[in-house]
């Protein structure tokens, strides 16, 4: 049977959904930015497009440098009064504000489909782990405060638009729970109707949260040096880290989570039925997350048995139009992966492994845009179907660099050093993983992985509520996030107290 669009889940119909439950920010013709605690009609809309198909859809208003510094001012004016609010109030307004996101879950959900490409089942859990993670903080939030205040200023967010909801709106909602008023730059390039709505939502219930868009060269000076902040948290890849790196005032306080090249070490191991499930749900999102596993790093003599179950695997890898069903009445489909971000993405992944096969690269998979599902006709330029490549060339920035994208570099080896060579080649990741029989010999090389988490048999995720989570080298600078620590983050305690993290100064890990 033909597929077709869900009913009822077109970006108009979406759109419409919006301006009814929040008329406030979504106008007939354009979205607004909330400055100084109200939805003005500010900035300039550019075009924007859809992952999906390439339909048009609800594009950032723009600020400019000095439309940001006043809403950085205006954000400071109503942190003075936010940090006076007592714990009780703010927990109370943030449950209501949750109850809402809550009651506009498929809605927030479907945002991002058509935003950011993301399948149903992994938008609706982006939108879940928001409200669920954010409700496990106020269940907890008073000792975690005990004998801290707000910062001196606003938290200043700017992230990817991979995770709008539970990681960007996340972060603002503890921020705030924890006396601080908030500002963030939606990303450029996808989730700012989801972000809009989740805003109008929770300001109704008196949460001092200031939404702005813009392009970063212009909105960063000021989102990260403007001497009203009190802290800068950022999200995002190593170029545009190391520029906020190079203007943050280092005293300031700071959140700078970056990308890193994730490896999958393979060694002295045998229990291929345990592997097989772990490499097809790598390929969640397509590989675009902080936590993606793109690089696999294997003995030389298990290399024949890897291959058949990662072969297997990514055969069943499923990508396409999020939202191509064969009836009305069926659910979304449960893809692995729909589009990447974009069009351009697309083909510099591709760009990238013809060039990286074309000087020595071994292709092992390449799949074809024939084995995805979409409706009759549809725009596929931001499809990207599965690769994986053999011993890029060191001149490749697959050797290197994290793809962002589903595609799987193996690189083989025959010692240990070789290994932790292999493994470490990113200079610094989020989260590692070696699949190793024996447990002693995994607990040996951990240590010797620069990564901030280590799995044994089993991949790590980024975690929230209770779970740190860091980085080591260059994925991540300032202070660690993840339970009280991310409360901790964003308050002051004792005079003298260092924080856990990675500073460039000195570097603190949490016990364990």
């Amino acid at each position: 049977m033909t597929p077709i669009l869900k009913p009822g889940t077109s970006w108009p119909e979406l759109y419409d959904r919006c301006a009814h439950a929040a008329p406030e920010a979504f106008h007939p013709d354009r979205l607004l930015n909330h400055v100084d605690g109200r939805w003005q009609r500010l900035g300039t809309p550019g075009h924007a497009t859809s992952p999906v198909d390439g339909s048009a859809i609800a594009a950032p208003p723009r600020l400019d440098a000095a439309q940001a510094a006043h809403a950085v001012a205006a954000a400071s004016d109503r942190h003075r009064t936010w940090a006076g609010v007592p714990l009780p109030e703010r927990k109370a307004r943030t449950l209501a504000a949750l109850a809402d996101l809550r009651a506009h879950r498929d809605l927030l959900a479907l945002l991002l489909v058509w935003e950011i490409g993301k399948p149903w089942r992994l938008a609706t859990a982006d939108v879940d782990r928001c409200i669920d993670g954010v409700e496990w903080y106020v269940e907890r939030i008073d000792p975690m405060l005990h004998g801290r205040t707000p910062l001196p200023g606003p938290v200043s967010n700017i992230a990817s638009w991979n995770y709008p909801m539970s990681v960007l709106l996340h972060a603002m909602l503890v921020q705030s729970l924890a006396g601080n008023a908030v500002i963030a730059k939606a990303p450029t390039d996808g989730g700012v109707a989801c972000l809009t709505l989740a805003c109008a939502l929770a300001v109704r219930h008196g949460l001092p949260l200031t939404l702005v868009s813009g392009g970063g060269r212009e909105l960063s000076p000021v989102l990260v040096g403007s001497p009203d902040l009190g802290c800068v948290s950022f999200v995002g890849g190593r170029g545009a880290g190391a520029e906020i790196v190079t203007a943050l005032d280092p005293t300031r306080r700071h959140v700078l989570e970056l990308e890193g090249l994730n490896c999958w070490g393979v060694w002295e191991f045998g229990d291929w039925d345990a592997l097989r499930p772990q490499l097809r749900k790598s390929f969640d999102y397509g590989k675009q997350r902080c936590t993606a596993y793109p690089r696999y790093v294997v003995q030389r003599s298990l290399f024949d048995a890897f291959l058949a179950v990662y072969l297997e695997a990514v055969r069943e890898v499923t990508f396409g139009h999020p939202l191509a069903v064969s009836s009305p009445d069926d659910d979304p489909p449960d893809l692995d992966y729909g589009p990447l971000i974009t069009d351009a993405k697309a083909k510099e992944l591709a760009d990238v492994v013809d060039e990286a096969i074309a000087k020595g690269g071994v292709p092992l998979h390449r799949g074809s845009l024939d084995d995805g599902r979409f409706l009759p006709d549809q725009r596929t330029s931001a499809y990207f179907p599965p690769v994986a490549v053999l011993a890029p060339p060191r001149s490749s920035p697959l050797h290197h660099a994290e793809p962002f994208g589903p595609v799987d570099t193996v690189v083989l080896v025959d010692t240990e050093a070789e290994l932790l060579a292999a493994m470490n080649a990113g200079n610094g990741a989020l989260v590692a993983s070696l699949s190793c029989d024996d447990e002693a010999t995994a607990r040996r090389l951990a240590p010797e992985v620069n990564a901030f988490k280590f799995g044994h048999n089993r991949a790590r995720s980024r975690g929230d509520r209770a779970e740190v989570f860091g980085g080591r080298g260059a994925s991540w600078r300032g202070a660690f996030v993840g339970g009280e620590l991310l409360v901790h983050a964003v308050t002051e305690g004792p005079p003298g107290e260092r924080l856990h993290g990675n500073f460039p100064s000195y570097s603190l890990y949490p016990p364990t």
